[in-house]
């Protein structure tokens, strides 16, 4: 990475972590973008460049989470399959204990209540679901699964992670302790994946 490129990366996770540090004071819907670009040191149209909109300024991982499934089921071994490909990629995201598999730390109940809070952030998160949903039918049209339709088929993987994921935050929401959602994660990942191989198979 060139140093104009370290650059970006380092305004963009400066202007990130002051809108989160903002949004869970405060609550995101009180937070303005025009806040953020102050309290970072920019101005409201840099905000924009790096965040399309609000909502990206919290939720800044998700296109974390597209572009690796894009890299490994495009770079699949031959004759694995999408599914094989879109778990690989979720349990190595545990194995590195990333926000993005739901590894539960401390700090995250905290980021969830300020989602929940949000109308805008709720719906910005099914948005998400849906667009990731819409690449893995178009991944699966390119090599169908046997016994299932690609709109099916990706559903069905979709809905392995979501699920999984959805209910790791409502538990810590719940109060249960980090260490106690930690445990067996994996398991649940896999058990759910299992059932949607079964279910496109």
């Amino acid at each position: 990475m060139g140093l104009r490129e370290r650059k970006k990366r380092q305004t963009r996770e400066l202007i990130s972590g002051i809108a989160t540090m903002l949004f869970g004071q405060r609550g995101f819907d009180a937070v303005t973008v025009a806040e953020v670009a102050e309290a970072a040191g920019v101005s409201q149209k840099t905000v924009f460049n790096y965040f399309p909109r609000k909502e990206d300024l919290f939720l800044d991982r998700l296109p974390d989470l597209i572009d690796l499934v894009t890299r490994a089921v495009r770079g699949r071994p031959e004759g694995a399959t999408v599914l094989a490909a879109v778990r690989g990629v979720v349990l190595d995201l545990l194995r590195e204990g990333h926000p993005l598999s739901a590894y539960p730390e401390p700090t995250h109940v905290a980021f969830y209540r300020v989602v929940v809070g949000s109308p805008a952030l709720q719906a910005r998160a099914r948005e998400f679901v849906q667009e990731l949903e819409d690449l893995l039918t178009t991944m699966y049209a390119e090599a169908p699964a046997p016994g299932a339709s690609a709109g099916f088929a990706a559903a069905v993987t979709v809905a392995a992670y979501r699920s999984v994921y959805f209910s790791t935050a409502a538990r810590l929401l719940a109060g249960e302790h980090f260490m106690d959602v930690r445990e067996g994660l994996a398991g649940e990942y896999t058990r759910a994946f299992d059932a949607a191989e079964r279910a496109i198979s």
